[in-house]
């Protein structure tokens, strides 16, 4: 396909002007090498899939660095461990930004040397599969809730060879890179567990449920999510508190964070089967879900993303926390919405003092439903709006 203009690059070369590193996280074949590829032309880039790569900085990681001097691209640093503390070393020395760029597919919780190693030296910035917004203007904006986001999906032009890629990524997920963080799981087991996640996508996590079905301790299925999670597959999303007089739930909501991924795991194999997916408004939570998180860190710095829920049963999708700005917001796969769907919105916006609410909808009217609530389309959000603001 041709190349897709990713939003991020721009937020890459302004963090690169403050910080000596960026970071970039995010899953596997998500389309960070070719970000910083284009983003970086004149830099030198290695990549540590390479095995001549990983012998050239394996020996002298320190002096290499050195010796190179700044504007290096480093692809699946966290395939070498010891060049987290190394480039410390070499960014104490000189603490000049713009110096490197590294590239991971695997979380700070699951690197821990990054967060021990450059905590204050290095930016962090997470990159998605394809945005909705990013595929809005190319001829792949309509299969994006169905195939998802990864570019080597959309790059394929039949179902099955579609299929066969998603097969493929699955399984090397599992055999390949997760052992590869030096992690020994059964991917087998590992693999049923993430295809059960696909029958309680947009749930509450019950973990006891998991490990019964499993035949295994609820702490082994803690570590396997934290994996998952951890690898960029899930999304665990958090409860919000705030001081009120109401019990809220404790337990997070649970993504297959890829839509994609989500239906090959669930059985389907052609996208008409969507629409009779009993699943189907699940997996459209999950898709603006993804989609408004992906994008908020665009208007705010570090934004909270949770859900609320109170245990008598209220409910809103999604959470949005900036500073003292609180952005409730409510999901509906279909069009029509009555006062009782807004019930949980409303107490949700007197509870935390929001003026505003939101429900973003599939359907295509755009209107006022009451004093400060706001149904807008998805199809407005895919193209690129952001009604969220102040």
């Amino acid at each position: 396909m041709n190349l897709v203009e990713r939003v991020l690059a721009t937020r890459l070369r302004s963090l690169l002007r403050s910080f000596p590193a960026v970071l970039l996280l995010g899953p596997r074949q998500c389309g960070k090498s070719t970000l910083v590829h284009a983003t970086f032309t004149s830099w030198r880039h290695l990549d540590l899939e390479r095995p001549a790569d990983v012998d050239l900085l394996s020996g002298d990681v320190e002096g290499f660095l050195t010796a190179q001097g700044p504007k290096i691209v480093i692809d699946e640093a966290q395939r070498l461990p010891t060049l987290f503390p190394a480039l410390r070393h070499v960014i104490d020395r000189d603490a000049k930004v713009g110096r490197y760029v590294l590239t991971g597919s695997a979380s700070p919780s699951l690197v821990r040397e990054v967060s021990e190693s450059l905590a204050g030296r290095v930016a962090l910035v997470e990159l998605t599969p394809f945005r909705a917004d990013e595929l809005a203007a190319t001829k792949h904006a309509r299969g994006r809730w169905y195939w998802g986001g990864y570019p080597r999906v959309h790059a394929l032009r039949t179902t099955r060879a579609r299929l066969d890629w998603l097969d493929a990524y699955v399984s090397a997920v599992l055999e390949r890179d997760i052992p590869s963080l030096g992690l020994a799981l059964p991917p087998a087991r590992l693999r049923i567990l993430w295809t059960m996640l696909t029958h309680v996508h947009g749930n509450l996590l019950n973990v006891s449920d998991l490990a019964r079905s499993l035949g295994v301790s609820s702490h082994t299925v803690d570590r396997y999510l934290d994996v998952l999670e951890g690898t960029f597959m899930i999304r665990r999303l958090p409860p919000f508190f705030a001081n009120v007089q109401k019990r809220l739930t404790k337990s997070p909501k649970v993504y297959v964070r890829d839509t994609g991924l989500l239906h090959f795991l669930a059985g389907l194999r052609k996208p008409e089967e969507l629409s009779t997916w009993s699943r189907r408004g699940a997996s459209f939570e999950g898709l603006v879900v993804e989609e408004i998180a992906a994008r908020a860190a665009d208007h705010a710095t570090r934004p909270g993303v949770f859900f609320w829920r109170t245990q008598a049963g209220a409910e809103v999708d999604l959470l949005l926390v900036s500073g003292r700005h609180v952005a409730p917001i409510e999901v509906k796969l279909g069009g029509a919405v009555s006062h009782h769907d807004l019930a949980g919105l409303r107490q949700c916006m007197s509870d935390l003092g929001a003026k505003r609410g939101w429900v973003v909808t599939g359907g295509n009217e755009r209107r006022v439903a009451g004093r400060g609530i706001e149904i807008v389309p998805w199809s407005a959000i895919a193209r690129g709006e952001w009604p969220f603001a102040d």
